[in-house]
């Protein structure tokens, strides 16, 4: 493999060009109800180049590595097609390295009729109750390969293996539909997916407890979110401004996103790691060959970085990053998160929760959307606070507002952190579902709008 793509990339007459090389295996259970609506394995191989020419892009991807120097060819022929300015790349490393993977248990070594069992015992739990009215559960694991070559002189192997499952349960009670979820899926192996027998309990408890639960009355509040949807609101919220691509094509970011502005209180920092042994986002390289790192975007309340790839550091005077990341082999590198997460501080979750009169504790996130600096999050549990204490639960509670006020907002940043991986993934740019990780600690915002029925 080594010697064809090294061969292949000697006819390369652009500026720059790389060659990526996907090879892996992934498996899949999935109910759905009392169905099994899924289940086996797929291989999949392919690869793709991408050259580069007065600026100018070609892209070619293949399944077929017999003919690699045609591709080859072709992604020049694009490039120098439509190339009419100037290459800019920010210098990398020249890297040789293989980089393995090592997990606890394999889930290569698990045979599929016993992945099939696990799934089956959890949808069974789910389904026991006769309040529920469907379920769900997805489970994926996918072990592969990339090779990575440039005309720099990089060779690089990465091996990864990622193992998760997702657990849904849906209650019903007439037009009243309430569902509770929960999903675990990073690089740390099969046992990732053993021993949930009290998490499928406890979702099937919440759905049904939903149904009698009363709807938030919306307002504003003092919130305090719990790691989960602390991680959730850094990714959505804040980790897509910071892409540099985004805001490299954007004349009002670039305007909001000023490296040496404040956007919080001294207390506050925002990191996207890529780094992060066994975290869903964790990847030694780019998809540029580029090394992943621990990137600042907010340190002590003032926006320090952004996140990059070769070509938006080199157009914006700036270092690369580490995240450029593509799907897979059918699409070219984009600029995209990792690991995001909110660095802890000292504040207890006690001391948090005892400062506040009145107030809300929001668990978790269904979904939520944002547009520009704006956001919307759905929790997926939630309880008033009255008097420092947690008290009855409610639902249907919606947090919006706007980021950057939300962040200037953030009064207390608890010293606990979990970083959240899990079956869904990242979109962007056509590309999804992207792993990457998101966490925080517990946080404490004042003036949120919580939007109720």
């Amino acid at each position: 493999m080594e010697k064809l793509i090294k061969d292949a990339l000697k006819l390369v007459n652009t500026d720059y060009a790389e060659i990526r090389i996907h090879e892996g295996v992934t498996t899949n259970v999935t109910y759905v109800g009392k169905e099994l609506e899924s289940i086996g394995e797929n291989s999949t191989f392919g690869g793709c180049v991408r050259a580069l020419f007065k600026g100018g892009w070609g892209f070619v991807a293949f399944n077929d590595i017999k003919n690699l120097p045609r591709y080859v060819e072709m992604a020049c022929e694009q490039a120098r097609f439509v190339g009419t300015q100037e290459s800019k790349l920010a210098p990398i490393p020249v890297i040789q390295d293989h980089v393995k993977a090592r997990v606890e248990i394999n889930p290569a070594d698990i045979s599929l009729t016993d992945k099939q069992a696990l799934c089956n015992k959890y949808n069974t739990m789910i389904l026991s109750s006769e309040q529920i009215q469907t379920s769900s559960v997805r489970y994926l694991d996918s072990r592969g390969t990339v090779y990575f070559a440039n005309t720099d002189g990089s060779f690089i192997v990465q091996e990864t293996i990622f193992c998760g499952i997702s657990l849904l349960a849906m209650a019903r009670d007439g037009m009243n539909v309430q569902q509770a979820y929960h999903s675990v899926g990073d690089l740390r192996g099969y046992h990732n997916v053993l021993n949930l027998e009290q998490k499928t309990e406890e979702i099937t408890k919440r759905a049904i407890d939903l149904l009698t639960v009363k709807p938030v009355n919306g307002g504003k509040y003092t919130v305090i979110i719990d790691p989960k949807l602390c991680g959730v609101f850094v990714h959505e919220a804040f980790g897509h401004l910071s892409e540099a691509d985004f805001i490299y094509e954007n004349e009002k970011m670039r305007e909001i996103m000023v490296i040496g502005k404040r956007f919080g209180s001294d207390a506050l920092s925002i990191i996207d790691d890529g780094s992060m042994i066994g975290e869903a986002g964790y990847s030694k390289y780019d998809s540029e060959g580029t090394p992943t790192q621990k990137t600042y975007l907010i340190k002590d309340g003032i926006l320090t970085n952004r996140l990059h790839s070769r070509e938006t550091a080199a157009k914006m005077n700036e270092q690369p990053t580490g995240n450029a990341r593509a799907i897979n082999y059918a699409h070219g590198p984009i600029v995209r998160m990792t690991n995001t997460y909110m660095e802890p501080r000292d504040y207890t979750f006690e001391k948090m929760l005892s400062e506040v009169d009145d107030g809300i504790y929001a668990i978790g996130a269904l979904g939520g959307q944002t547009n520009m600096e704006m956001f919307t999050f759905s929790a997926e549990e939630a309880f008033m606070i009255h008097n420092g204490k947690i008290q009855e639960k409610v639902r249907d509670v919606v947090l919006t507002g706007n980021v950057f006020e939300t962040l200037m907002n953030i009064d207390a940043i608890g010293n606990d952190m979990t970083i959240h991986g899990g079956l869904g993934g990242c979109g962007k740019g056509g590309q999804s579902p992207l792993r990457v990780g998101d966490g925080g600690p517990h946080v404490r915002i004042r003036n949120v709008i919580i939007g109720g029925r």
